[in-house]
Order: structure tokens, then C-alpha cells, then sequence
């Protein structure tokens, strides 16, 4: 019997904190050594020389299968989502397993295995959303999801089949906070969304750039003020997702200089999209829609400062696939539509990885150390699945990615993996692209092929993640 099943030789490992020129061994999916030099008696080697070595992305924020209220239909099921996922890199997904009202909790968890068993090509985690908090929800469902492997669950403060008010909410973060479960929000102001949205369509305009207009930075400041406010009178750390806005980062900012625990996640839309895309000439605008909607030039650079300075601790996708040309996708309404009417999200599970590195890295804006955490590590504890992934570590799961940095790729739609009928980064060049990715000792993309059998991927429970525990101050008696 072999001593080791693979060994990965001559690359710079890189880790959240370290850079290691070390040989890793990997015997039964898993990373069983690291040095200088490792016996490699009938072990396959792969030769990562002048490459670097990076754990394998998670990916906390992605929409598979997801079904929906108003008839669209996602375009990525979990094969073709997490074929994407590993050909850019992501070995690890965790996407979200909607409540229906009047659904149990178990029951949207039991559907979305059933969509992901079979199919999932790498492995997968499960967030919940919430969107019914029964005092059953409350009392019992979401406490027993917590401690059977779904420690994370998000709530909507926007959209009318999602949205909880602040009663709800206070009630699911007390909850949160009682059993140490990472609460995810999407922070608009829905009222807000609702009268803009009015007088833009009494006064005629209803073109996919009015989007933008009936969501501007305000609503979403608005928003996260009062989930802070509201995790504040808790005492729960709460998590911030796809923040866009200069407002919305100066009131985390705030928040977390008051040391609340106020955590904040970030996605490649609010880097290298702006309002302007929304713009495009016809209905090509409709491809740019997602909530909330990019900004301009200037905000960019706030939110590129933000990954530099601690304020965004996760770099996610948010992919949420709707093909453009299709009567269940972006024109669901038709091309004459009202904004109003056209399916929110954007794709990007594929080039999350790749642009951060190529635009980051390459550019000198972040170091490796904070991309590995922005698209791996961190996200790997926040949701409770570190160190079992996120990491390079002795004991961790074999997920690695070996990058070619010195490569130039123009992003088109042909080159990508997903089932969606184009990329918002159509023509972008960027430098840095994965050669080679492994999946618990598998490779599973190599040389431009993909090489995962359908179905590989596993379910991973996750644990209690230390971040969402409560800072302890004093709190109102229950």
C-alpha cells in the first residue's frame, strides 16, 4: 500500500497568515503531511513548480436550484453550479434552502437535498433562509437545525415574500443568540424600495437603469443601521451580505468601531460593475440587475478600501443564474417590462476566484494572505466548516487550488461553466487563472477539462461557529 495517494511538489503554499515552500501529501482525501521533503514511493505527483498553492474557495453566498415566488426559474442546478464552482476554483458551496410560508424549516432542508444529492459535483453546505417564523420556527425548528449542522440562516428585510419585520427579527436573532447561529441579513429598506419604485413607473420610467434609482445607497444604509440596532439589543453578532454602498460601509465601520460584532460581506458586482451597466442600450441592462444594484466609479473604490481594511471579512459570489434570452429568466415580463418585474441576481460563481486574484492580488490592491481569507478561510469559520475546509493544514480536507498567475484570460461566456447564457465580465482580461483544482484528493479541473463525476460532491454539517458568539454584554432579562 502506498504511503500517500498524491503529493503536490515545488509550489509556494499559501495559507491566510503563512507562505510555505513545503510538499503536500494526501492519502484518502485528506492532507495527511507537509515538508521540506516527503517519500513519494508510488504516489502520483503533480508538479506545482512556479505556481502557488491556495486552499480551495468557499463560496458562502451562491443560489442553486433555488425555487422561486414569481415563475423564473434558476438556470444552475447543482451540477452545472458546482461544475463552475471548481472550474474557477471553489471546491466548496454553500447555497440556500428556502422556507416557503406555511413550510417547516425540515421540509425546504429535505427538498434541497433532494436537489443536490446525485448531482453536486464538489461538496455543499446549507444555509436556511427564514421566511416564516412561526413560534414553531422559533421555538423548536430553527434550534434543532442549529445543532443538526445548519448553523447559518438568512433574513430578508426587502422583497414581500421574504421580508421580516423588526418584531420577526428580533425574535430569530434572540434565537440566534441562544444557540449560537451565524444570522445572515439582507439589508434594504423595503418601504423605501416600494414609494421610489412607484413614482419612477407613475412617471413613465420603467427601463432595467431604473433599478438602480428605486434602490440608491440611503435604503441600503437605512437597512443596516437597523440590523445593527436590532443585533445590538439582541447582543448576536449578525453578518451583512452583498453590502454595494460608501453609506453602508461607513455604518458598519461604525458599528465595529464601537466593537460590536458586526461582520460584512462583499461581491465582485460592487468591484467592477457600475450603475451605468444598467444603462446599456435596449434591455441588455436587464443582465446587470441584482439587489442591491452596483454603484458608480467612486464607490468602488470604498469598498476595494473595505477588503483592505478588515471591514469585509468574506468575498462571495452571490450567483444567482437567470439566462438573459428566456421567457423564465430576465425577460419573465417581457422587454417592456417594468424593472419591477425582472428577476434580481447576476452570475459569478466561476470568476469570484480568478477576478479577486487577477485585480487584487496581481495588482498589488490585497496580498494573498487576505485573498485566501476573503474567499476561503473566513468563510469556512463564519459558517462553521473550518478546519475541516478554508484550510492547508494536517487533518484538513485535500481541497486545493494551484494557480497559474503568469496567465492572461479574456472572460467570455464560451470560456465558463455555468448554464447561464452570458457573464456580466464579458471581455474583461485579467491575469491569474486556476491550472489545477483539487477536490478531497481528486482533480477534479486540470488543464482547461473539467474532470469531476457528477454526484462526487458530499453534504458537510456544519459546527457552531465561534463567531457567532455573543459578546456578553447585559441584556434585557427573558
Amino acid at each position: 500500500m502506498a504511503e500517500y495517494d498524491l503529493i503536490i511538489r515545488g509550489g509556494k503554499v499559501v495559507t491566510a497568515t503563512d507562505v510555505m515552500h513545503c510538499e503536500i501529501a494526501i492519502r484518502d482525501s485528506r492532507i495527511v503531511a507537509m515538508a521540506e521533503k516527503l517519500n513519494s514511493d508510488n504516489a502520483h505527483i503533480i508538479d506545482a513548480a512556479d505556481r502557488w498553492v491556495t486552499p480551495g474557495g468557499v463560496d458562502g453566498h451562491c443560489h442553486l436550484d433555488q425555487p422561486s415566488a414569481d415563475g423564473s426559474k434558476a438556470a444552475d442546478d447543482f451540477l452545472t453550479g458546482t461544475r463552475s464552482a471548481v472550474a474557477g476554483g471553489t471546491t466548496t458551496v454553500v447555497p440556500f434552502a428556502r422556507q416557503f410560508h406555511g413550510q417547516s424549516l425540515a421540509a425546504a432542508v429535505e427538498d434541497y437535498h433532494e436537489r443536490a444529492n446525485g448531482k453536486a459535483v464538489t461538496d455543499y453546505s446549507f444555509h436556511l433562509i427564514v421566511t416564516d417564523p412561526t413560534p414553531d420556527v422559533i421555538g423548536r425548528e430553527i434550534p434543532e437545525m442549529i445543532r443538526n449542522g445548519y448553523p447559518s440562516f438568512k433574513i430578508y428585510m426587502t422583497y414581500d415574500d421574504l421580508k421580516l419585520n423588526d418584531r420577526q427579527i428580533l425574535e430569530v436573532l434572540a434565537v440566534a443568540r441562544e444557540n449560537q447561529g451565524m444570522a445572515m441579513i439582507h439589508a434594504e429598506n423595503s418601504d423605501c424600495i416600494s414609494w421610489l419604485t412607484d413614482k419612477l413607473e407613475a412617471a413613465g420610467n420603467t427601463e432595467p437603469r431604473y433599478h438602480a434609482a428605486s434602490r440608491p445607497g440611503p435604503v441600503e444604509r437605512e437597512a443596516t443601521h437597523r440590523a445593527v440596532t436590532l443585533s445590538e439589543l439582541v447582543d448576536v453578532p449578525i453578518l451583512i451580505v452583498h453590502v454595494s454602498s460608501r453609506e453602508t460601509v461607513e455604518e458598519i465601520r461604525r458599528a465595529q468601531g464601537r466593537g460590536l460584532r458586526i461582520y460584512a460581506e462583499t461581491c465582485p458586482q460592487y468591484l467592477f460593475l457600475t450603475e451605468s451597466d444598467l444603462a446599456r442600450p435596449g434591455f441588455e441592462g436587464a443582465k446587470y440587475i441584482c439587489s442591491p444594484p452596483p454603484r458608480d466609479k467612486a464607490n468602488q473604490q470604498v469598498i476595494w478600501d473595505g477588503l483592505c481594511n478588515g471591514t469585509f471579512q468574506i468575498f462571495s459570489s452571490d450567483h444567482a443564474p437567470t439566462r438573459y434570452d428566456d421567457p423564465r429568466g430576465k425577460k419573465l415580463k417581457g422587454e417592456k417590462s417594468s424593472f419591477r418585474w425582472i428577476p434580481n441576481g447576476i452570475p459569478g460563481i466561476e470568476t469570484r476566484m480568478p477576478l479577486l486574484f487577477s485585480e487584487g492580488v496581481m495588482k498589488g490592491r490585497i496580498d494573498i494572505h487576505t485573498f485566501v481569507g476573503l474567499t476561503a478561510t473566513n468563510p469556512a469559520k463564519m459558517y462553521g466548516l473550518h478546519p475541516k475546509k478554508g484550510s492547508i493544514a494536517v487533518g484538513a480536507d485535500a481541497d486545493l487550488v494551484i494557480w497559474d498567475h503568469e496567465r492572461e484570460v479574456t472572460i467570455s461566456n464560451d470560456l465558463l461553466h455555468h448554464n447561464v447564457d452570458y457573464t456580466p465580465y464579458e471581455g474583461m482580461k485579467i491575469r491569474g487563472w486556476p491550472d489545477t483544482v483539487i477536490s478531497r484528493g481528486e482533480i477534479v479541473f486540470s488543464n482547461n477539462q473539467l474532470t469531476a463525476e457528477e454526484g462526487r460532491g458530499c453534504f458537510i454539517s456544519g459546527n457552531l461557529p465561534a463567531a457567532a458568539l455573543p459578546s456578553w454584554r447585559p441584556v434585557i432579562d427573558q
